[in-house]
């Protein structure tokens, strides 16, 4: 299963097409719609916000609704298109008052991606690499949490930091998988702790008032794998690079652990490993989850736990210095309209990155033709699991 996605931030609409998707999955529009007001919610959002309520369009690969084999085809309008059709016209001739954007953001795409590919407007690559791709992602990703639910896997996520306000977990490895997902859907930061939320919305108002943005962390959990997705043999094919790499693909995320990630170079080993156990009901089992669900590039069985920290958004309401690139003089950097603190957004961003590799891992073991013969194939693996444990 694949997603390729095309649109621009102030285009006419997002569209996103995924392919390898196996017949007979049940497809719930409001599932992904959900998803897609989760990713427009959250503390601290920007004016975009109140002008765009996304739902989802699906134009092909669905009869029914259900999945036919073919490719589905998903769009999402922008209704802020309305406002930009003389800037971002797809025929025609530019307006001859048209603004260019001239004054890169530091920490953004648009000095680079200007110098790649020789253009005069930074607004070229801003509309692209603007997060509002994302939004496509989302309703792409509603595909395979779709396929994941009908196989028993659920995915959340949690806000564990914004700014220096930080979430006190005193084994998160072992109490994530626990939290209730409403505590954190009710929370308007996704932080599962109510007094911590209102100190994170305290630390983003701050932020706003000083004109400044703030970025922050969060996980990322899986429940009800089966072991052994992913595999040992290929660098490429260890979900441990795979899932990396998915959440690396989201342009504000600068750093991935899995389990205890960086914590693991400050023990000895025996307080690092988990010790195995067979539990004659359950089968094999990890005393603990320091390893976050994965071993050798594979699923363990335990829940997944994939921490991620993202960076402040470059775009500033008091701008740093830049370089106007057509005098190539000092210059303040561009102020695109933005948010303050998208981190919940982002969250729920890597939710979906997540759901593709994991219904891959899927598609992979146990067959990526239809429903029918994947989940019989898969029943089959998990019988010879249990008898393996006795």
């Amino acid at each position: 299963m694949d997603y390729i996605t095309a649109g621009e931030s102030h285009g006419p609409a997002l569209t996103a097409i995924v392919s390898g998707v196996p017949a007979g999955l049940k497809i719930n529009e409001a599932n992904i719609n959900s998803d897609l007001a989760r990713r427009q919610s959250g503390y601290g959002r920007g004016g975009r916000q109140k002008i765009e309520r996304d739902t989802v369009q699906i134009t092909a690969g669905v009869r029914f609704g259900k999945t036919l084999g073919s490719p589905i085809t998903l769009a999402i309008e922008n209704k802020d298109w309305k406002n930009w059709q003389d800037r971002m016209s797809v025929f025609g001739n530019a307006p001859e008052n048209l603004q260019r954007e001239v004054t890169p953001r530091p920490g953004h795409a648009d000095l680079v991606g200007a110098l790649k590919t020789n253009t005069e407007d930074c607004r070229d690559i801003l509309e692209r690499a603007s997060a509002r791709e994302t939004a496509a992602r989302v309703a792409a990703a509603g595909i395979a949490r779709e396929l994941l639910a009908d196989l028993g896997v659920e995915i959340f996520s949690y806000v564990t930091s914004i700014g220096d306000v930080h979430l006190n977990e005193e084994d998160p490895l072992m109490v994530a998988p626990d939290y209730k997902p409403l505590d954190i859907e009710m929370s308007e930061v996704r932080c599962p702790d109510k007094d911590v939320s209102e100190q994170m919305k305290q630390a983003i108002d701050a932020a706003q008032e000083a004109g400044e943005s703030l970025g922050g962390t969060f996980r990322v959990v899986a429940t009800g794998l089966v072991p052994g997705l992913g595999s040992y043999a290929q660098a490429k094919d260890r979900l441990t690079s795979r899932i990396g790499a998915a959440l690396f693909s989201i342009p504000a995320i600068k750093g991935v652990e899995f389990g205890l990630g960086f914590e693991a170079a400050n023990r000895v080993g025996s307080q690092v490993h988990d010790s195995i156990i067979n539990n004659k009901k359950s089968g094999f089992l990890r005393t603990s989850n320091n390893a976050g669900g994965l071993e050798g590039g594979m699923s363990t069985g335990m829940p997944l736990i994939v921490s991620a920290a993202m960076k402040p958004i470059p775009t500033l309401k008091n701008p740093l210095q830049t370089v106007n690139l057509d005098t190539l003089e000092p210059a303040e950097a561009s102020k695109e309209r933005s948010d303050v603190c998208a981190v919940p957004a982002c969250a729920v961003v890597a939710e979906a990155e997540l759901a593709f590799v994991l219904a891959n891992a899927y598609l992979e073991a146990f067959g990526c033709t239809n429903m029918t013969d994947l989940k019989a194939n898969l029943k089959a693996y998990k019988q010879r699991l249990r008898v393996m444990s006795r």
